[in-house]
């Protein structure tokens, strides 16, 4: 993994980190037709800063992980049910992206959310922020494939946002799938945010019960943590 991770160049990183930062705000308020839109330029820096800090901490801080979050589906021993689940999650990220600003600018599907509405969407997403970065920043075997890392020695974590949900990201992704489509005011966004919660409670499903037969000490740090996503829900 650490030759691996030596091959991202700070050539290379910067000129990724310059397309992400560029790429999000112009999707979105181009496809919204509307380059003064508010709501798309605070959910767009939002995103920009979710997306950058995570590659910021990868890059100094662990190569490894960044490394192994670059491998495609169905490669390093992935669970054969999440390579499809997988795949049909990055389809849907990119189906959210595209059609919210169409939905809420351009042709106006949705009617007009209340203001209290938006500034909730907004609100939700600062707690997202952090526990997507933090989750990060705590689990070095925080892989986008669902697999146990035997090659790097997987052990379970539980310190951090692990000792308040076994699920962090998972929590972070929720707010976000929520808060995001409240802020632009679409309703097409929140019906797609249903679907990928859905294939959200599939995955951790799937996830725990491999951890559960394959990685040692994690029964013991589920009853030491109960709750897989939302405290004193589930």
């Amino acid at each position: 993994m650490t030759t691996q991770a030596k091959k991202y160049s700070a050539g290379a990183f910067i000129a990724s980190a310059l397309f992400t930062a560029v790429l999000c705000p112009a999707l979105v308020l181009f496809l919204s037709g509307n380059w003064l839109w508010p709501e798309g330029w605070i959910f767009s820096l939002w995103f920009d800063a979710m997306v950058l800090s995570n590659m910021l901490y990868l890059y100094l801080k662990d190569p490894a992980l960044l490394a192994e979050r670059a491998q495609a589906p169905g490669s390093a021993r992935q669970e054969g049910w999440d390579r499809y689940l997988l795949s049909a999650a990055y389809v849907l990220a990119l189906a959210w992206l595209v059609l919210m600003p169409l939905d809420a600018q351009r042709f106006g599907w949705s009617p007009d959310f209340a203001l209290w509405l938006k500034v909730l969407g907004g609100v939700a997403l600062v707690p997202a922020l952090y526990f997507i970065y933090a989750a990060t920043t705590a689990n070095t075997f925080l892989s986008t494939l669902v697999r146990v890392q035997t090659e790097r020695k997987q052990r379970v974590i539980s310190t951090g946002v692990y000792g308040f949900v076994r699920h962090p990201l998972y929590l972070g992704c929720l707010l976000m799938l929520v808060g995001g489509p409240l802020l632009l005011g679409s309703l097409v966004g929140l019906a797609i945010s249903a679907i990928a919660l859905v294939g959200l409670v599939v995955r951790i499903a799937g996830e725990e019960k491999l951890l559960t037969d394959e990685l040692e000490g994690y029964a013991e740090y589920k009853q030491k943590v109960r709750y897989r996503l939302i405290p004193f829900v589930w």
